[in-house]
């Protein structure tokens, strides 16, 4: 498999024409075809349902497309930072947050990044669903973000940051906030708001679930900013880690009998094979007072 091969089907997937492809990739459509139909023996299938104009890419050959990006962008990161190494520009490092970490304990750390390292840019990404650590080894992000992995890969250091409650979150007007800590059946009093993208999703609502407290959703969504703005403007109720917690007007409760915690680290490639800079910032992130 060739770098050009990689490059014509990423074209392909993108105009489902052959033709189209063909003049994207600055070759004529016969040698474009060649060398498809080599990287479908190569990966055994086909790659692509060929059908006229209504071509569309087999589930193989959506897998690959998936896959086929991610290594163009680890090659465009490379390219960048050794062309920022060559000219002496600033390093460019791209650090992935999972979508459940809030920003209010991570906005003054880098700030105190930046001051201590000045040749550095950092360039934050969400953390996408389906994505983990493997993106780091994969060169598409230097570091990420996130709860403790239950499985560390050997090839990735895990650098603890701060351990974190789930607690009850609620609008400060809310009949509960007036309580120093919540029983579990009071929450079923009130509509509950479901984080989908919450990696202890499964251990909460068993939890209650296993008291014969069934929490009932009302509303659900992936989108942290989305399910505390909810909360703040209605009786609803959810959980999430007291950091997380970021929304204006919204208070957060400990649990009585819920006793749940996750630790957030940053992981990056192991040893001396990660960026002098990462390493750097890996071990300052290990020693911040986070509070």
């Amino acid at each position: 498999m060739e770098l050009t091969q990689v490059g014509y089907f990423i074209n392909l997937a993108e105009t489902l024409n052959f033709t189209a492809a063909a003049r994207l990739s600055g070759v004529s459509q016969p040698s474009l075809t060649r060398a498809i139909r080599r990287l479908e023996e190569e990966l055994g299938g086909p790659l692509i349902h060929r059908d006229g104009k209504n071509s569309r890419l087999t589930g193989l050959g959506q897998d690959v497309e998936a896959e086929f990006r991610r290594m163009m962008a680890a090659m465009k990161s490379v390219r960048d930072h050794s062309e920022n190494w060559a000219t002496g520009r600033r390093r460019v490092l791209d650090v992935a947050v999972a979508h459940s970490i809030g920003p209010e304990r991570f906005a003054a750390f880098f700030d105190s990044i930046l001051l201590e390292a000045p040749s550095i840019e950092i360039r934050l990404h969400a953390l996408q669903s389906g994505e983990d650590t493997s993106e780091i080894l994969s060169g598409k992000y230097h570091a990420c973000i996130l709860a403790c992995e239950t499985r560390p890969d050997r090839k990735v250091d895990l650098h603890p940051l701060f351990r974190e409650r789930f607690v009850l979150g609620c609008a400060e007007r809310h009949p509960l906030a007036r309580m120093e800590i919540v029983r579990g059946e009071d929450l079923l009093a009130f509509p509950f708001v479901d984080r989908l993208n919450c990696e202890f999703r499964d251990r909460i609502l068993d939890h209650f679930r296993r008291g014969d407290r069934l929490m009932r959703p009302r509303f659900r969504s992936d989108r942290e900013d989305w399910v505390q703005r909810v909360v703040t403007v209605s009786d609803a109720v959810c959980i999430l880690p007291e950091r997380s917690a970021t929304a204006r007007g919204m208070v957060t409760r400990p649990i009585e009998g819920f006793v749940l915690e996750r630790e957030v680290v940053m992981a990056t490639v192991s040893g001396s094979t990660a960026a002098v800079e990462i390493r750097k910032i890996a071990q300052l992130a290990s020693g911040y007072a986070w509070g």
